[in-house]
């Protein structure tokens, strides 16, 4: 197979940036998942280009691909997890994340990353759909817009509980937007065991012509819990043998981000137990 596997540095919260990738690329992983956080490349603290142009040759020094994702919990507000969205009341808080999307396309160029990844968020209270969609078209338009001057894809990903919820999501938001070319999905491999009505492999298959990353963990049926490989339901080879039959070139990332107590050992075990499921018979 020619899946290349990174893991999310969201579930390596307790390593400094660099140990991370230095323990990434021992363990002989493709690539990072890079959260964009206080602790790992901080998109708000002073002087980010020249913080970017270390990463990225650290990146380089160690042979290691990237994709930006940009879903930590606090990194624009201190007390609303992951707030605010694309989909705030207010138009301040929803051009302050367009912002953070807009910094992370330009990040992104810069490391080389292969796709900026993002989610919706979840409908406010009070809100009706017609009225969260239309802003989640105004809110996105200005980072499509900076990722097609980029070059970088940008990635969104259903996320169960939000408005772009399933992969049928994405469909009407690509329709709504007159399908742009920036715009590509995020395929959480959890996720479509959690709630999507096809298998995982099937949903794989569905979605191979719009994948620009993918993210991957164990998951339990209708439980939204993200779970150590061979702890959830997830039947595995089928579902990577659909992925290397799309011709998917990205990362496929370990997304476990409770479980960063426990991250280099759970990075060691997740990669052996990878790649014994995607070994030929």
């Amino acid at each position: 197979m020619t899946i290349r596997y990174g893991y999310g540095t969201n579930g390596l919260t307790d390593l400094r940036l660099d140990d991370a990738l230095g323990l990434l690329a021992d363990l002989g992983y493709d690539g990072v998942g890079l959260t964009l956080d206080h602790m790992h490349l901080d998109p708000m603290a002073p002087e980010l280009a020249a913080r970017t142009r270390k990463v990225a040759a650290r990146l380089t020094e160690l042979g290691l691909g990237v994709t930006v994702e940009t879903g930590a919990r606090y990194v624009l507000d201190p007390r609303r997890k992951h707030g605010p969205t694309l989909l705030d009341p207010d138009p301040e808080g929803r051009a302050a994340r367009t912002g953070l999307l807009v910094t992370a396309v330009r990040v992104a160029a810069d490391l080389g990353a292969h796709a900026v990844h993002c989610f919706s968020g979840i409908t406010p209270d009070g809100t009706d759909p017609d009225t969260a969609w239309k802003r989640l078209e105004e809110s996105i338009t200005p980072v499509l817009d900076a990722a097609q001057a980029a070059g970088v894809p940008v990635a969104i990903e259903p996320e169960p509980g939000h408005l772009l919820a399933d992969i049928a999501g994405f469909h009407h938001l690509r329709t709504l937007l007159g399908d742009p070319e920036p715009l590509g999905l995020t395929l959480d491999i959890g996720h479509c065991q959690c709630l999507e009505p096809a298998s995982p492999a099937d949903c794989v298959r569905d979605a191979g012509p719009w994948l620009r990353h993918v993210q991957i963990e164990d998951m339990r049926r209708g439980v939204h819990e993200h779970l150590p490989f061979g702890d959830g339901e997830i039947d595995f080879p089928p579902v990577l043998a659909a992925l290397d039959a799309t011709g998917y070139q990205g990362l496929t990332v370990v997304e476990l981000p409770r479980h960063s107590h426990a991250g280099p050992d759970m990075a060691r075990t997740s990669l052996d137990f990878l790649r014994s499921m995607g070994a030929p018979a």
